[in-house]
């Protein structure tokens, strides 16, 4: 009998043990919902939101796209709920569909967006002010998750000068909350977090065009008295650039601005053009003589063409013309 209890008194220890060891098992392999299991993580990242080269005098919008992946990975045995958020970066915003560039004192507007017809904007679970972020989930085991964030620059900042305009986005501004769950939470009750950085970039280049209509000088019988008329161009060029218009010879060649041809065959008619009604300065091609100057504002601009065909003998009758090629040199 001696025996026996000692056989049991050695027996009994152990097995206390092994039910203990049984115990911490089962609390470590069942996770509450939100809680994230040992050596269990995500992580995010987002790139660059470029738009390149942009051209605000055209007033019109431009748009791109940036990857953003969430990948998680350990020892995983719930879904995952991850919760993203990207808030309104370096440069500030005004909502998540008007979000800031700087290039110095400048802003560009721009905005990211959920969907490619930017329509829903990508906001913040951070900062509840600031719109609604994205919500996912990871199946058991993990894995990766990518999602495209559409980015639009807004039309109607034409005003703007050029640079390199930039925001920043790191920490709360680029972030996810996660956890394990067996049914979507509150991303509020989600207390992991992993964050990400990236830039939203545009160059706002420097460019200039000019809109052009024809001079006509009408019907005319003899050509006894001065024909006037007078005609308009419309140089566009980015706020702050400086810019010259010429006017060049024609046809003919012409090197005198105020004796150009208008042409039928051989026959001609001459006639000159000019910067101002009185028709006392000639229009020509020559930067610093007879040009004509001015600096953009990113709007269309006005500048007149005052034509003349003075006295002079008259050639056979028909339709006399010229082209003129116009010249923005900036």
């Amino acid at each position: 009998m001696r025996r026996l209890a000692e056989a049991s008194a050695k027996c009994l220890r152990p097995c206390l043990r092994l039910s203990a060891m049984l115990a911490l098992a089962l609390f470590i392999w069942w996770p509450r919902a939100g809680d994230v299991a040992l050596a269990q993580s995500c992580t995010l990242s987002v790139a660059n939101e470029a738009f390149g080269s942009i051209d605000v005098t055209a007033n019109t919008s431009f748009d791109t796209t940036a990857t953003l992946t969430v990948t998680c990975s350990g020892l995983i045995l719930l879904p995952v709920q991850v919760c993203i958020s990207l808030g309104p970066g370096s440069a500030g915003a005004n909502s998540p569909s008007d979000r800031l560039m700087a290039s110095g004192g400048n802003q560009l507007h721009y905005g990211l967006f959920t969907d490619a017809a930017r329509s829903i904007p990508f906001g913040s679970y951070v900062t509840p002010s600031f719109g609604t972020g994205v919500t996912v989930t990871l199946p058991i085991g993990g894995g990766t998750v990518m999602r495209t964030v559409y980015g639009r620059v807004a039309a109607g900042q034409q005003t703007l000068p050029a640079g390199s305009y930039l925001s920043s986005f790191s920490g709360v501004n680029a972030e996810i909350q996660y956890g394990l769950t067996s049914g979507l939470l509150g991303c509020n009750l989600l207390t992991s977090t992993s964050t990400a950085s990236f830039n939203a970039t545009a160059s706002v280049t420097t460019t200039c065009r000019v809109t052009t209509s024809n001079l006509n000088f009408g019907a005319v019988g003899v050509i006894a008295a001065n024909s006037d008329a007078s005609t308009n161009l419309g140089p566009v060029c980015t706020n702050g650039t400086p810019y010259t218009i010429g006017l060049d010879g024609g046809l003919s060649g012409a090197t005198n601005p105020t004796q150009r041809k208008m042409t039928n065959g051989a026959p001609f008619v001459l006639y000159g053009l000019y910067q101002d009604a009185a028709r006392s300065q000639a229009f020509g091609n020559t930067i610093g003589t007879n040009t004509v100057g001015g600096t953009g504002t990113g709007l269309s601009q006005t500048v007149s063409v005052f034509g003349r065909v003075a006295p002079q003998a008259t050639p056979a009758p028909g339709t006399y013309s010229d082209t003129i090629t116009v010249t923005l040199t900036f």
